[in-house]
């Protein structure tokens, strides 16, 4: 069973990142920018996005641990 999740997580990986990519191209052809300038700018928080909120709930939740190892393990 595990075998199934991770090649399904495999998959959604792949769909995921391609759909980012297709995305962030599309987006910067229809505002007539740089594609190095979406990928400075949408495709890098759009990375960052998970740790960001794993931290900002980690502070919520008054664990300064979790918080910290995000930060250094990132």
């Amino acid at each position: 069973m595990q075998v199934v999740l991770f090649i399904i997580g495999l998959i959604l990986l792949y769909f995921g990142a391609e759909g980012l990519v297709r995305g962030s191209s599309n987006l910067a052809r229809a505002l007539r920018i740089r594609p190095v300038i979406i990928g400075l700018t949408v495709v890098a928080f759009g990375t960052s996005a998970p740790e960001l909120v794993v931290s900002l709930l980690a502070a919520a939740r008054e664990s300064e641990a979790l918080a910290v190892g995000n930060v250094v393990g990132s």
